[in-house]
């Protein structure tokens, strides 16, 4: 009995047996949607991490200290980013003194990051300006009162392109508005787009006091620089910092090979987390079509006698039954497959991020459902195929 006409009768089978088989198939599903859906959302979480550090700069260096002072200060400061920037291999530096403050702007008002840096910071953290414009070189040197507003933040406070000029009020003090960034889009806690740009002497002035920065973001002018450009900056800050050869360092230096394969590694282990979770649903339908078709051994015993009878081989029993068993779980597979793009479809959509997805897991998440219906429908089809036929016919 060739292929075909093992397949055409399973198809048969399930026709005269709808519900059944609909139900059996709901397993398999429920199982293949699962893994799909929860892949989907740890695929589309990693590539929108991917963006989003790939969104912070071009070969982006940032320079944390990583010790403290009894008093908050840090050994970073101004001075070191001015010399930084006289590397031959930098091509920008900005550094940044962030903190948080109330904006108000007429009767609204939002909580955000006060972010105090210079006029290098948009081409560092690769920011452009939607409208009006960026901070200047003046306005940092005279420690002005303006203000650049990220989408969020403006958004917040009702603010469009024609405030630019107005006043806005931060931690009680009133800054002019010259300026809107272009959003780059993120959401939450990290959003890029909820902060506002003030001179970082400002910052330093009016809200947090003392000459030390928080960080230094480092735009490397080639990507091939940037191990010996992070050699050099650390030789430079110890020298600066009168650090002895035994000294640890007290600042460090990340980038962002080094930020997304961390950000890749903990998706990926979440990413195999939530598909083996989702997996033993798949494990339960596979048990739901072993349970189904040793039911229908027993009831299709007379039939399986008969048909040895007329010469039918045990293979050929064991081939029908495996056929049936196959047909349901790659029906269930495909359909679950389908119900699963659906769902992370859906929640990459409300969650605000792209919907990605690969051919391999839909391949696998295929070829997973098939495998289901091999070991589970093997023993049943051999119990199948075992049956002698005279005490086939004999069964009531």
């Amino acid at each position: 009995m060739n292929v075909l006409e093992l397949l055409r009768l399973a198809l048969s089978r399930l026709r005269t047996q709808r519900v059944r088989a609909a139900l059996t198939m709901l397993g398999v599903i429920i199982g293949v949607a699962s893994v799909v859906a929860l892949v989907g959302v740890g695929q589309g979480t990693t590539s929108n991490i991917t963006n989003q550090l790939a969104s912070l700069g071009t070969n982006l260096l940032t320079i944390n200290p990583t010790t403290q002072n009894s008093d908050g200060s840090t050994t970073l400061k101004v001075s070191d980013a001015v010399a930084i920037a006289e590397l031959p291999s930098v091509a920008a530096v900005a550094p940044e003194l962030s903190t948080s403050q109330t904006v108000k702007a007429g009767t609204k008002s939002t909580d955000t990051t006060i972010v105090g840096t210079t006029a290098t910071y948009p081409s560092v953290r690769a920011y452009s300006v939607w409208q009006g414009t960026a901070l200047t070189q003046v306005s940092v040197d005279q420690s002005l009162r303006v203000a650049v507003l990220g989408k969020t933040t403006a958004d917040n406070l009702g603010l469009g392109a024609s405030d630019v000029g107005k006043q806005v009020s931060i931690g009680g003090i009133d800054f002019t508005v010259i300026g809107l960034l272009q959003p780059k889009g993120g959401s939450g806690f990290q959003d890029p787009d909820d902060q506002v740009l003030v001179p970082i002497g400002t910052v330093q002035k009016y809200f947090v006091g003392g000459d030390s920065i928080r960080s230094v973001g480092v735009s490397v002018a080639s990507g091939a620089d940037m191990t010996l450009t992070k050699a050099q900056i650390s030789e430079l800050l110890r020298q600066r910092h009168d650090l002895a050869a035994t000294d640890d360092d007290d600042f460090g230096i990340f980038d962002q090979t080094q930020l997304l394969a961390a950000a890749s590694s903990i998706a990926g282990t979440l990413t195999l987390l939530l598909g083996g979770i989702a997996s033993i649903s798949l494990v339960v339908g596979g048990i739901g079509i072993m349970n189904i078709m040793l039911v229908s051994v027993r009831e299709r015993t007379r039939e399986i006698g008969i048909r040895k009878a007329i010469g039918a081989r045990s293979g050929d029993i064991l081939a029908q039954f495996l056929v049936e068993a196959l047909t349901l779980s790659l029906l269930g597979g495909v359909m679950g497959v389908a119900l699963g793009l659906g769902i992370s479809a859906l929640i990459a959509r409300l969650a605000g991020w792209a919907f990605a997805f690969t051919p391999s897991t839909l391949l696998a998440a295929v070829l997973s459902s098939l495998l289901v219906g091999v070991v589970f429908g093997v023993w049943p089809a051999r119990q199948a195929a075992r049956l002698d036929p005279i005490a086939a016919l004999r069964y009531e």
